[in-house]
């Protein structure tokens, strides 16, 4: 049999004191390994907009849309993770996801998810709806606009970044 991938999922929430200075918690979640073929970045980001976005009215809260900027600084830690193979919130240079989101001309993120390997955007979002810190970020309701980016490393393992303004 092949090797088996382990899927983890690591939360940070920034609370904004003073400035851009912040408080972070980080949780992670480890699940079981899953076998399928690569699916589009586009199509996993766009399946894991809806899902966050019903998922968030199903919590009462208010569907949110997507910002560029956070796109911008999302997929940019995405590519970062896959080309490093590291999954982290910190990122290129030990930015941390409010520096990423500043230099993307984000003046206020919010908060970060990160995860990889999970296959679909569904296994993705269950991981995430699985973890007190992750389900946190994403019913948020005072969470006002987000993005989600993906990217795949070179031995095809996806990784993945959520972000909150």
């Amino acid at each position: 049999m092949g090797r088996k991938t382990v899927r983890k999922v690591v939360t940070s929430v920034g609370v904004m004191l003073a400035g851009f200075g912040a408080s972070l918690v980080a949780t992670t979640v480890t699940a079981a390994p899953a076998q399928a073929a690569p699916v589009a970045t586009s199509t996993l980001q766009s399946q894991l907009v809806t899902y966050t976005n019903n998922t968030r009215v199903r919590a009462g809260c208010k569907a949110i849309r997507v910002d560029s900027r956070l796109l911008r600084a999302a997929r940019g830690h995405s590519a970062y993770q896959a080309r490093t193979g590291k999954m982290s919130h910190v990122g290129s240079g030990g930015s941390t996801f409010i520096q990423r989101g500043v230099r993307a001309g984000f003046a206020h993120p919010k908060s970060e998810n990160v995860a990889y390997g999970y296959r679909t955007a569904s296994e993705t979002m269950k991981g995430w709806m699985g973890s007190p810190g992750h389900r946190a970020n994403i019913v948020d309701c005072k969470a006002k606009t987000f993005a989600v980016g993906v990217a795949y490393a070179g031995n095809g393992t996806p990784y993945y970044t959520q972000m909150f303004g």
